[in-house]
């Protein structure tokens, strides 16, 4: 059966050439467009949009599709051509535009791709915004505009210069240079390549980069977890390197394989990203229910504290700007420093964690292990609505013993650890993260879970 598309938070996400073609991407630009317009209404003002692609062949039909879209209800269009989400975020802002679109799939697999939108502010549109661009998109309601009236395209190749300069700016490139580390980069033949080797060279690192042609076919599964990682551990250990990042095919997310060329995963980039902010100042950090615990006890330490919200980057940024969060981001490894944009980056977490491992002169394993942790589990499963909606209701029943969030899902906190669950926000799975003091107690919840799963199917 042919998948849905998928419109959320996260914005539009579908499979090329199924149900994600140009003619939905010309409809979802001019819907854009036309929530732009009438939220600006009364304004008097001429709107731009920056769109920005990922590497994903289908990239630049989608992007000329939405350009198209946007120019039918007279929104101009400034063209970055190939660069990161993050990036995107950035020129939003420094050019003064009414909004982003990004062309990206994010970490999904080659077969899918779609279209995140921006605010004005760098930010996604919160839920209720979203729905209502969506309702436009399924109404067909569009502010379209006569020849005299369309938007215009110009192009701008400003984004890897002034995305370098915004990270810089937050840290001390002599400290980090006079190391001269030697890294590892994995950007998966996405679009974080060129603008991260640009950045390690301006912090003095020695670098290795593979898989850094922005082709979009992607040489493993795109999405940065251990086992799609294993030839990146074996560089890192092989060439003797201090440390291995690897991205997503758009760079707002961020793992981390230590000198030993052992996978440390997505939960300890923002761990340790905030270890070093929380070094210098205190205050408050922002994350999702999904976001390990580290996050906590990292912010306790330093007398901080930390503001948990629903799955997605939107959620997160809003609280971060709320409460003037001095770090957030997600366990997807995904850092957000308001200083650089509301967004996750992954450059900005490369440039933390090279300033604390400058500044302490400790290994990233060394300061790992400093920062403890737990054992964390995360899977995802195919869940129809009705059956998702079944084995959230059961869990409630299961899980009385528990602390009930269901701000996303349902969250249960337990006194040796955490469940969530909740549907997914870009693709149509159901999906289970577990945090606990050790795997025999984790594993525990995951046989609870699956028990639900075969009492509702039979």
């Amino acid at each position: 059966m042919a998948e849905q598309l998928i419109i959320s938070i996260s914005g539009m996400r579908g499979i090329v050439g199924e149900n994600l073609t140009a003619s939905v991407a010309a409809e979802y630009g001019c819907a854009f467009g036309t929530f732009l317009k009438e939220t600006s209404a009364g304004e008097n003002k001429k709107l731009s949009v920056c769109i920005g692609r990922d590497s994903r062949p289908s990239g630049e039909m989608l992007k000329s599709a939405v350009t198209e879209g946007l120019c039918k209800v007279g929104v101009d269009v400034v063209d970055s051509g190939l660069v990161t989400t993050p990036g995107v975020g950035i020129m939003v802002r420094e050019l003064g535009c009414s909004g982003g679109v990004v062309v990206t799939a994010s970490h999904n697999p080659a077969q899918y791709n779609g279209i995140k939108l921006l605010l004005g502010n760098g930010v996604a549109p919160p839920g209720d915004a979203t729905e209502q661009i969506k309702q436009y998109f399924l109404d067909k309601r569009f502010a379209l505009v006569d020849s005299a009236n369309c938007g215009q395209v110009t192009s701008n190749d400003q984004t890897d210069t002034t995305h370098i300069a915004r990270v810089l700016a937050i840290v001390d490139k002599e400290v980090i240079s006079a190391r001269k580390f030697t890294v590892v980069l994995d950007s998966v033949n996405g679009a974080g390549g060129r603008v991260t080797k640009k950045l390690l060279a301006e912090l003095g690192c020695v670098v290795s980069a593979v898989n850094d042609e922005p082709t979009g076919l992607f040489a493993h599964a795109p999405e940065p977890r251990a086992e799609n990682l294993i030839g990146l551990c074996e560089i890192v250990k092989n060439k003797g390197a201090e440390i291995g990042f690897a991205q997503d095919p758009d760079a707002d997310r961020l793992a981390i394989v230590d000198e030993a060329g052992t996978y440390i995963g997505e939960e300890y980039t923002l761990a340790l990203a905030a270890k070093y902010i929380f070094s210098k100042k205190t205050g408050k950090a922002a994350t999702n229910l999904s976001t390990s615990r580290m996050l906590d006890d990292v912010a306790a330490k330093a007398g901080g504290r930390v503001i948990r919200t629903a799955v997605g980057e939107a959620n997160v940024a809003a609280a971060m700007l709320e409460h003037n969060c001095i770090i957030g981001g997600e366990g997807n490894g995904g850092v957000i420093d308001l200083r650089v944009s509301p967004i996750r980056d992954s450059l900005v977490g490369i440039a933390l964690v090279l300033q604390l491992m400058a500044e302490t002169g400790k290994t990233i394993s060394r300061l790992v292990g400093e920062i403890g942790g737990y054992y964390m589990s995360k899977d995802k499963f195919a869940a129809g609505k009705s059956q998702a909606e079944q084995i959230l209701k059961s869990a409630t029943k299961a899980f009385t013993n528990a602390k009930l969030d269901t701000t996303d899902g349902c969250r249960f906190d337990f006194d040796d650890g955490w469940l969530h669950l909740r549907v997914s926000n870009t693709e149509p799975v159901m999906r289970i993260i577990v945090e606990a003091k050790d795997r025999g107690t984790a594993q525990k919840y995951i046989d609870a879970v699956l028990n639900i799963r075969k009492e509702i199917s039979g």
